[in-house]
């Protein structure tokens, strides 16, 4: 195959496996803008809406399932690409520029307003009590990561792989080794079973965890420097998954392809999960099983596990389908959603507490609250970041004013 031939198809893809990357981090905006409406314990979120909804309660389910397997896949997928486009010594200087400097600025601008929105929140019913906010540094190993805690889990796959990809290439002089993972990954995503296998190791975890509900999702660790076994098996499981698939980049046609299959698989699976939280949860008109709670744990474990990989290869599959080819507007959205998703917590969550005691429907207090939100945190993007040395931090760029005959604007 020729070079020209093989540019095409491989930056199409890029262009959707990017938009979705973005897409992982704006949904988890939608998310958190979801909890206030879940009926739960107050220690739970921020606060307890007056109006819960059971509609938001299944797309926080459903949204929860999936994101971050899909945000680490990407991950995974583009640090590699980074890698060797980079080199390693510039590959390390740019995810400590992109990962590890927001983090450590940008944990403590935003606990601050975090903790004023929870205190704030402790004068309405419902509110306020939760864990993180109890104190403002507990004893270490203990912090609260908050919604930063996704860099920090970043931060370490990459020293990770970075250690065991320089092991495995020190022993494996010959890369007969990398050709049998490369067999074995390449035989196991062309089997249709492909989320079953992936899904293993994850699946064990939960099994083996006496207090998982599937309502948890992966564990994740926002509490502790100490990263839990769950959040390492599970996200690194995504992490070295979007590693090796960038080295056969061709697999992801079958992915591609397998779309419609896997969006209803998981369509199934997420419905009866939710109705399985329900019982478990012994949410109000919720179906009694005859069954106990060790019982529905491990069937809602062994239905869980398969369903994080099915949605994600949906999600993944229908990116590939249906975003290939270059759009400014997901472009501009992929871009910006970073930046977003960094800043959106204390935002979203003054809004929720503002909201809480209104007697509004629950869909249209959710709706005002991303209504207000996101066109704010996009105006903060484009004047204070899209343009500015900020920008160059976190998207590894600074986007140029540059009009185009078009009328457009061009990013450098």
């Amino acid at each position: 195959m020729s070079h020209s031939s093989a540019v095409t198809p491989a930056s199409e893809r890029l262009h959707a496996l990017d938009a979705l990357r973005g897409i992982a981090l704006l949904l988890g905006i939608v998310l958190h803008a979801t909890l206030s409406f879940v009926p739960s314990s107050p220690r739970f979120w921020v606060i307890q809406d007056t109006h819960p909804s059971l509609i938001l309660s299944l797309l926080s389910f459903a949204i929860h399932v999936f994101r971050m397997t899909t945000f680490f896949l990407m991950a995974g997928f583009f640090a590699r690409m980074s890698f060797h486009r980079r080199g390693a010594f510039d590959f390390v200087k740019d995810r400590l520029q992109r990962i590890a400097l927001p983090l450590v600025i940008g944990w403590p601008l935003l606990f601050v307003p975090i903790a004023l929105v929870i205190s704030w929140a402790g004068n309405f019913p419902n509110g306020g009590s939760i864990q993180w906010a109890s104190s403002w540094l507990p004893p270490l190993p203990n912090f609260r990561l908050t919604h930063l805690w996704f860099l920090y889990v970043l931060l370490q796959l990459y020293a990770a792989t970075l250690l065991l990809r320089g092991a495995i290439v020190w022993l494996d002089a010959s890369g007969s080794l990398r050709t049998v993972i490369d067999r074995l990954f390449a035989r196991i995503i062309r089997n249709p079973l492909a989320p079953l296998v992936l899904a293993i190791p994850i699946g064990i975890a939960f099994c083996l965890d006496p207090r998982w509900v599937n309502v948890m999702g992966v564990r994740t660790p926002d509490q502790s420097l100490i990263t839990n076994a769950q959040a390492w098996i599970g996200f690194g499981t995504a992490f070295g998954a979007g590693w090796l698939l960038h080295r056969q980049i061709d697999l992801l046609r079958i992915l591609e392809r397998r779309w419609l299959a896997h969006l209803l698989a998981a369509l199934c699976l997420i419905m009866i999960g939710f109705v399985l939280s329900g019982v478990m949860l012994s949410a109000p008109g919720a179906p009694k099983l005859p069954y106990s709670f060790a019982t529905l744990r491990l069937a809602s474990a062994i239905l869980y596990a398969p369903a994080i990989w099915i949605t994600t290869f949906a999600a993944l599959g229908l990116a590939l389908r249906f975003m290939s080819g270059f759009s400014p507007t997901w472009r501009y959205l992929a871009d910006a959603s970073y930046w977003l998703y960094l800043i959106h917590l204390p935002i979203v969550m003054a809004l929720q507490v503002a909201l809480s005691q209104r007697d509004w429907p629950a869909l249209v207090k959710f709706a005002i609250i991303l209504v207000v939100a996101i066109p704010l945190m996009l105006a903060s993007y484009h004047l204070m970041v899209r343009f500015t040395f900020v920008g160059a931090v976190l998207n590894g760029r600074r986007a140029m004013r540059r009009v185009l005959p078009q009328g457009g604007i061009a990013t450098a």
